[in-house]
């Protein structure tokens, strides 16, 4: 699953806020956005329909009801599957050798995925 440039600044918001939002919630939440007010029903339908996102529940607005969507995965996890969905996947080794000669990487990051190598060994 490949998400656009605006369903990414909506799944950005969800997954940043980490709460059940409605559409007026993301509407108020989207401050750089790409898209228009209007728009943002299409783009909730286009992430429903590749299990982005899923409904969480209602919420009474005024005199209606709106509902509620959380992300199906993880900002992590939607990045993962990306990487391997594609066609031509990565070499392992090389990606992992590509990720940590980034600049982010932090002695904190390499003490983590070394406990987690070793978990996952045992």
């Amino acid at each position: 699953m490949e998400l656009t440039k605006s369903e990414m600044e909506i799944m950005d918001v969800l997954w940043e806020k980490k709460v059940p939002m409605s559409r007026s919630d993301l509407l108020a939440s989207s401050e750089e956005k790409s898209w228009k007010d209007s728009s943002v029903h299409i783009l909730l339908n286009g992430l429903l329909q590749k299990e982005a996102i899923r409904e969480a529940g209602l919420v009474k607005r005024s005199k209606t009801y709106g509902r509620l969507f959380i992300p199906t995965m993880t900002r992590e996890e939607y990045f993962a599957n990306t990487i391997f969905s594609h066609r031509y996947k990565p070499q392992i080794q090389g990606l992992f050798a590509a990720l940590l000669n980034r600049p982010e990487i932090t002695t904190q990051d390499l003490e983590a995925v070394s406990r987690m190598i070793q978990e996952k060994k045992a």
